[in-house]
């Protein structure tokens, strides 16, 4: 069973947003991690984080457990964007 990560976020996060299409997910690889840039509208990031970061704490707790193969860790981070 392969996971596409990438679509993953993207499907849980696009139903939460007000703006679905300024959302953008850039991937960077470091040494450790497979880091997921998750950038969208500033007033958007509410809706996203939620109530003392439960709603993103949920969101992390699904994207950490999707199983890839090599010995990297997966990391989201959110980024605001200023239009």
């Amino acid at each position: 069973m392969t996971v596409d990560v990438k679509e993953l976020i993207l499907t849980i996060v696009r139903p939460l947003v007000n703006h679905p299409n300024l959302i953008e997910l850039t991937v960077e690889e470091t040494q450790s991690f497979l880091e997921y840039n998750l950038k969208m509208a500033p007033e958007d990031m509410g809706h996203i984080i939620g109530k003392q970061g439960r709603i993103i704490k949920a969101i992390r707790t699904i994207i950490y457990s999707v199983p890839i193969n090599g010995p990297k860790k997966i990391r989201l981070n959110i980024i605001s964007t200023d239009n």
